[in-house]
Order: structure tokens, then C-alpha cells, then sequence
């Protein structure tokens, strides 16, 4: 399999600012595509900014905005994914996540677990996903889901090679948020043989909260393929080699998913 290049973008994300959010994504998506990549991935929410208890910031799928994405999937041949606040036909707020992609629907991830802070405003999603391009199969998470060992390891026995963790998560420093995701996230990435992809919001967003800006990359090993801080906005391209799935995958003693006992845990 081919090297694979992904851009994870830390971006300000200010609440109630949806057309700056957009405008500001759509550059970014523009600016990621000259470096190549196959992958050009938002941190959670990035299009409404994240402020759980305000829920004049969800947004209805619209094909106004869509199709703009939709057209930068085409002409740069990459995915995109992106977040938002949703509200859906149903009414329901759904904290999403997007897939745009060449030549397919836009596809959706709605997040599953959510927070003590979240769970009196939005619903839950109910569909483990796993998506599919450029021949690489890839799942999402959102913040608090990573949180969740078996969310991965369902994405893992779906064929998940990437597992795209996007944030939200305010408070703290760049290197005390680092230091949080190395212990689960390095986890979730031994565990399965999967790359882990991690990126954060960053700064102030007009509704009291601040984000430690950061972006991560681990293998399919668990150990740290990358990592960068930002204090602004920020993106950081990595090129990930493919073929460690399989060196990691046909070892006897490093790939342990096909002797996971499943009738035992799932009683």
C-alpha cells in the first residue's frame, strides 16, 4: 500500500461564526491540497464552534455550503473531514462530523459518547462507521469517544486502518493535553494496529473557553509518529507508511485482534 499523506489542521474556531469558520476551512483545505495530501482533517466543531449549551449554533445540512466542499473533494482528489454543531430533520443536535470525497455522498459520523457537559443538549449517534478512500479504510471519533477502548477495537474489526480522532477539548496546556492523549490514544493504537490521528482546536472562542492547540500522529506500533503545538492557527502534513499495517498485522505476536475472545467479553 502506498504512502499516505494526511494534513491535520489546528484551527480557531470562534462560537456564532459560521461564514468565518467556513471561509477560514475552505482556505485551509486549499492550502493543505498544495502540500499534496491525501487526507485534510478539522478538529471537532470547527465549522460552529464548540459551546454545548448554546443551541442557536447548530447548523441543518444545506447543500449552499456542502456543495463548496464537496467541489474542493473533486478538484484536489482528497477527503475532507469536518465538524459542526447539527440539527437534524428530526430536530435532534447531533455533534458531527463530515466526509467529503471524490465522486461519493457526503457520508457522516455522529458522535456516540458524549460528555457530562454535552449529554443534556445533544443526542447520540448509534453507528460505528468505517469509511473508505484511496483504497485506506478509516473511522472517526470524536473527543470523549476515544475514551471508549471498544469504540476502536469495532473499528478495528471493521478494517479500520486510520481512526481520525478529532477535539474540542478546552483547558489545560498544549503539553498537558499532550501528555492526556499519550495515555489513552498510544492505547488505542497498540491495541488495534491502527494509526491514530489526533487534532485539536486552538485558542479563545468567544465563549469563554480556550483550547490547547495540537495536532498527533501515532502508528500502528503505539509510538508517537509526530506531534505538534500551536498557540494560532496551524496545520502539519505526515506521510504515513502504509506497509507497517502489514509488517505489524502478519507478526504472530504483535497483531492481537484475531485471537480476541469475543464470545467471553461480549456474554
Amino acid at each position: 500500500m502506498q504512502n499516505i499523506r494526511v494534513t491535520l489542521v489546528i484551527q480557531n474556531c470562534p462560537v456564532n461564526r459560521f461564514a468565518h469558520n467556513l471561509a477560514l476551512t475552505v482556505k485551509n483545505i486549499s492550502d493543505a491540497a498544495q502540500q499534496n495530501c491525501d487526507f485534510v482533517v478539522f478538529p471537532e466543531m470547527n465549522l460552529t464552534g464548540y459551546a454545548p449549551a448554546d443551541l442557536s449554533n447548530a447548523v441543518a445540512l444545506d447543500s449552499g455550503w456542502m456543495d463548496e466542499l464537496n467541489r474542493l473533494a473533486q478538484k484536489y482528489n482528497i477527503a475532507i473531514l469536518t465538524g459542526l454543531v447539527e440539527k437534524a430533520a428530526s430536530k435532534k443536535i447531533y455533534a458531527t462530523h463530515l466526509v467529503f470525497r471524490p465522486d461519493q455522498s457526503v457520508a457522516r459520523y455522529r458522535k456516540i459518547h458524549l460528555s457530562p457537559f454535552e449529554a443534556p443538549y445533544f443526542s447520540c449517534g448509534d453507528d460505528v462507521k468505517v469509511f473508505k478512500f484511496k483504497g485506506v479504510h478509516f473511522g472517526i471519533q470524536l473527543c470523549y469517544d476515544a475514551h471508549f477502548p471498544e469504540l476502536s477495537t469495532a473499528m478495528a474489526l471493521k478494517k479500520a486502518d486510520i481512526i481520525f480522532i478529532p477535539h474540542a477539548s478546552p483547558r489545560g496546556t498544549p503539553e498537558e493535553k499532550s501528555a492526556s492523549w499519550k495515555r489513552h490514544l498510544t492505547a488505542r493504537a497498540f491495541d488495534n494496529a491502527v494509526f491514530v490521528a489526533a487534532v485539536n482546536q486552538v485558542g479563545e472562542n468567544d465563549a469563554g473557553l480556550n483550547f490547547p492547540g495540537i495536532s498527533m500522529m501515532l502508528g500502528p506500533d503505539g509510538f508517537l509518529a509526530g506531534e505538534n503545538i500551536a498557540y494560532e492557527n496551524k496545520m502539519h502534513t505526515y506521510i504515513l507508511d502504509m506497509s507497517v499495517l502489514e509488517q505489524i498485522r502478519t507478526h504472530k505476536m504483535r497483531y492481537f485482534l484475531p485471537n480476541r475472545r469475543a464470545n467471553l467479553i461480549e456474554k
